[in-house]
């Protein structure tokens, strides 16, 4: 074992917003422009369900927004610098995953054409994934995977869009692997589709050949 093993293989280190893979710029939002109050981590957890509810409802209305103009995208890609700052926590991530933002941030991964907010999208879904401790069998974890595998797959040959996707679908997958691992729910619940691991293994490829090119 001493052999085959250094310490450093069995030492698990994020995907996202990890320096040593990608230097990522830290995201700053403007509460001015927030359009919600730009509450804090303690305050959030503090709230009553009711006064909790009604900012997350808040939250999915902006997100959910069809608006198109310059400002419109402007004010939501400020809204997911803000879920940014949050999701780092774990009581926040555990409450948002399993929330009906959940299925909004895939529903904007997939419709929306700013592809600023497509990326800051995949950041809070892997963000989530990254800080969650608790996932529940209804939480649509493999509708996120296929979602992520589509544009990965379609955005292929341009390499910053594929730094945006494959850490979050890498975050999700290694999610549902530990959660299955401790055997919490039956594998059916998360299923991962086949194409991801064609187009991780595709990815791995063309990365060693540039490696080596």
């Amino acid at each position: 074992k001493e052999l085959i093993y250094t310490e450093s293989d069995l030492i698990v280190t994020p995907i996202i917003d990890n320096p040593k893979i990608i230097k990522q710029v830290p995201l700053r939002f403007d509460p001015k422009t927030l359009h919600i109050p730009a509450h804090s981590v303690e305050k959030l957890l503090s709230m009553r369900d009711v006064d909790w509810n009604n900012f997350l409802k808040r939250v999915c209305s902006l997100l959910d927004s069809s608006e198109k103009n310059t400002g419109a995208a402007r004010s939501k890609l400020n809204l997911l610098y803000y879920l940014c700052t949050l999701v780092v926590h774990k009581e926040i991530a555990n409450r948002l995953i399993s929330s009906q933002l959940f299925p909004i941030l895939i529903q904007q991964l997939r419709a929306a054409t700013n592809w600023d907010i497509r990326a800051n999208v995949a950041r809070v879904i892997g963000l989530l994934a990254l800080h969650t401790s608790e996932l529940g069998e209804n939480v649509p974890v493999s509708e996120a995977i296929t979602l992520l595998t589509e544009l990965i797959r379609e955005n292929f040959r341009n390499s910053k869009l594929k730094q945006c996707f494959l850490p979050a679908l890498g975050e999700l997958l290694y999610l549902i692997a530990s959660k299955e691992e401790k055997g919490e729910h039956p594998r059916e619940c998360w299923a991962v589709p086949s194409a991801a691991y064609t187009v991780l293994m595709r990815c791995l490829r063309e990365g060693v050949r540039l490696f080596h090119g």
